[in-house]
Parts: structure tokens; sequence; C-alpha cells
């Protein structure tokens, strides 16, 4: 069985289980990364010598990096609804997984950091990390008000997983924000599917 390493509240492990959700396939999780077994461990390490969550355990084959893991297990199992065949919808479906994982996410992991974990390090950087998520989430707001409902136009995709977790990040995390009439829409429209109430909207920020 496919066992999957890292904690269920890491928002690069949700990537994992969310598209696990999607294929409805079974799998084993243990808990690695912060409050549990820290990732510097030697037996982490001996499984993702880069010392981070998540990694896959896929019979004799280990794989690290969300959004690869995300993409491999929808390649593997056929799921060409969730990732095309089609080298430029791909390409596009792939283009919105690492906006998601660069520009949108550093705001959020200053927020985050600052005012979820509390983490010292970014003490006194919500406001700045507040001002750079805020422009990324207008970016999308315009994308998504001209093309949606979702990031690649009228159906559900990968794309939409890594997007989708800081868009709930979002919402859960009180701090002013402007009204995204787009991006609301789009976040309800995503808590219909069962697997994304199960790994994202499911009260954990």
């Amino acid at each position: 069985m496919l066992k999957v390493y890292g904690r269920a509240n890491s928002i690069n492990v949700r990537k994992v289980l969310w598209v696990l959700g999607e294929l409805g396939l079974a799998y084993e999780r243990e808990d690695w990364g912060r409050g549990y077994r820290p990732t510097s461990d030697p037996v982490f390490r001996a499984l993702n010598p880069v010392g981070v969550v998540p990694v896959i355990d896929d019979g004799d084959f280990r794989l690290r990096e969300s959004n690869t893991i995300v993409r491999y297990l929808a390649e593997k199992h056929g799921r060409t609804d969730l990732y095309p065949k089609d080298l430029r919808q791909r390409a596009t479906v792939e283009s919105w997984m690492d906006w998601a994982s660069t520009e949108l996410y550093l705001g959020m992991r200053t927020v985050f950091h600052a005012l979820v974990v509390k983490n010292p390090a970014f003490a006194g950087m919500a406001d700045s990390g507040v001002k750079d998520w805020g422009e990324q989430m207008q970016v999308l707001e315009g994308h998504l008000a001209k093309g949606g409902p979702y990031v690649t136009g009228t159906a559900f995709t990968i794309g939409d997983i890594p997007v989708g977790l800081t868009v709930h990040r979002w919402f859960s995390i009180d701090f002013p924000k402007p009204s995204l009439p787009a991006v609301s829409a789009y976040y309800d429209r995503l808590a219909e599917r069962a697997a994304y109430r199960q790994h994202g909207r499911n009260g954990t920020p």
C-alpha cells in the first residue's frame, strides 16, 4: 500500500492527501515534521536527504516534492481529466501549480508563520506578508473573474490543488482582507469536492 510520510496539517502533505482523495486510493500515513518526529532524524533523512515532507513510498519507488508527487499520482492512475495529456493544457496546469508554490506561497508563508505558528523568526513581518500575499490574491481574483470557474478554465484539475489550499489559508487566518468575490466563489466551489472538505477546508489553516 502507498505510504505517505508527513504530518496531516502540513500544506504540502495536504496536497498529496487531496489528490489521493480525488483518486480514491488507499494509503497509510506516518507523522513527521513540526510537532512530531523531526525531519532531521536520520531515519527520515534516509527516506529524503532534503529533509522535508511529504515523501511517498509507492512500492519500491520513493518520491519527494509535493507538486511532483501530485503529478506522478495523477499520471500513474490515468486521470487525464485532472492532468491533461495535451502538452499545452498540461503546461498550463503546471504553471498554476508552480505559481502557487512560488509567488503566491511567499507572502502566505510569512503570514502563517507570524500569526498562526508564532515563529519568532517571523515576528513583526505579518504586515509585509499580508501585502505580498494580497497582491497575488488580486492576481488570482482577476484571473478567475475573467476565465474561471477553475484556474485552467471550466474543469477542475490538479492545478487547483496548491492554489486551493493557499486560498483556504487566506480565508482561515484572521487579518484585514479586501473583498475578492471571484476567489470567494472559487473557495465555495472547491468545497463541493469531498476531498477538499477533508484535507483543505477542514478547520485547519
